[in-house]
């Protein structure tokens, strides 16, 4: 299968859909079909294709948009990556014969949105969401139409860690320090934790991420909670083993519309501690793999019980470290490949056919639109897609 993925933001900008949109590349690759991704972030050469078109302030410009056209059409499907603001994935949904189109982000309750003129102006997509708490907005802006959830991946094994020594008990928490992420609220979270718990008890709290405000962050961080510590931007690696000798992972963002840093700390056995407003909740269960609250003040309280409790935040590491959540890549990736053989199918008007296509996991193209194609199999789970060319 020939598959588009088309994003706005990429590497190396660092942040969750640029990477999430590479190790979904990445997967796919794996899967043995061919991708391209498409952006307007600038930058070197990449471990992947990847086509770096024109833009100004993020706005692609005219000749982007027409060679885009072009582009697109030799390729079987187009998987556009939409956060709040993505002008050239909601071009190449447009343009493409059969699009996807994953919401990865979450708008404030006072932002305006125009999912709807979106909506109209891509046409006949299939809508898609990063987590139920992102699907449900989408729902009631555009009621009627069906958003399904294509979660974010994660290979759990990566981030297994191989041993814990001794070390201080550490919090950790992952973000691009901007305003949305709520760095600075995060601050005053764990000066209210360090009250909380008993001074002799030794505390390391590590904020990995840059972003626009590292120097607020930075400047609050010295007059708040000077034994925080802020390494800045570190390599997936660096993570993996900073994750190794931690205890407790903070997710302070309300509007977080999935959390993959945060799926990727539990995958390393650490507690996870959310605000209950986003998509996290859709892989921490409370009292099992971390809990979920409501406000900064219950954050801190939540954190400082737990510190204090060493049998329950034994148990919840122990839970995590061993049980692998439902977001592994075979399983996400299974589910992108019946989402975009059923857009195929759509798209080649055999609209009839889509529902035993998915049931069976087989799909037969044909009529004009078919390219040349003969078929697409997949096993019942939809674990592999294979497409054989004339």
């Amino acid at each position: 299968m020939r598959i588009a993925l088309v994003s706005d933001c990429y590497l190396p900008r660092l942040g969750g859909i640029e990477l999430q949109v590479h190790d979904l590349a990445v997967q796919l690759i794996r899967a043995g079909h061919d991708v391209t991704v498409f952006t307007v972030t600038d930058g070197p050469s990449a471990d992947i294709p990847v086509v770096r078109l024109p833009a100004i302030a993020g706005v692609p410009l005219a000749g982007a948009i027409d060679r885009l056209r072009v582009e697109l059409e030799s390729f079987d499907v187009v998987h556009a990556h939409s956060s709040l603001l993505s002008p050239l994935a909601w071009h190449a949904a447009r343009l493409a014969r059969a699009a996807v189109i994953t919401v990865h982000s979450l708008p404030g309750p006072t932002m305006p949105w125009p999912i709807a003129q979106i909506d109209r102006y891509a046409g006949n997509v299939g809508w898609t969401a990063v987590s139920e708490a992102v699907a449900n907005v989408v729902r009631r802006a555009l009621p009627g139409r069906t958003v399904d959830v294509l979660h974010n991946g994660v290979d759990p094994r990566a981030w297994r860690p191989v041993g814990r020594a001794d070390h201080p008990l550490t919090i950790v928490s992952t973000m691009r320090l901007s305003r949305r992420k709520r760095p600075i609220a995060l601050l005053h979270t764990l000066a209210m934790i360090r009250d909380l718990v008993p001074a002799d008890v030794c505390l390391r709290a590590v904020i990995v991420g840059a972003g626009p405000r590292e120097r607020a962050v930075e400047a609050r961080r010295r007059a708040l909670a000077p034994w925080v510590e802020l390494p800045g931007r570190l390599s997936r690696y660096e993570i993996q083993q900073l994750y190794a000798s931690a205890d407790l992972y903070l997710a302070p963002a309300e509007l977080e519309s999935f959390g993959v840093a945060a799926l990727e700390a539990r995958c390393a056995g650490l507690p996870v501690v959310a605000m209950a407003s986003g998509g996290v909740g859709e892989f921490v269960r409370p009292g099992i793999e971390g809990y979920l609250v409501e406000s900064d003040t219950e954050m801190a309280r939540t954190v400082a019980e737990l510190l204090s409790d060493t049998d329950v935040l034994t148990r919840i590491q122990q839970h995590n470290r061993l049980t692998d959540p439902l977001m592994t890549w075979d399983h996400v990736i299974a589910r992108h490949l019946v989402t975009y053989a059923t857009r195929i199918a759509f798209a080649d008007g055999s609209t009839g056919r889509v529902k035993d296509a998915v049931r069976t996991g087989y799909l037969i193209d044909t009529g004009p639109g078919a390219g040349g194609r003969q078929g697409n199999s997949f096993d019942g789970d939809g674990m592999a897609v294979r497409r054989r060319w004339r």
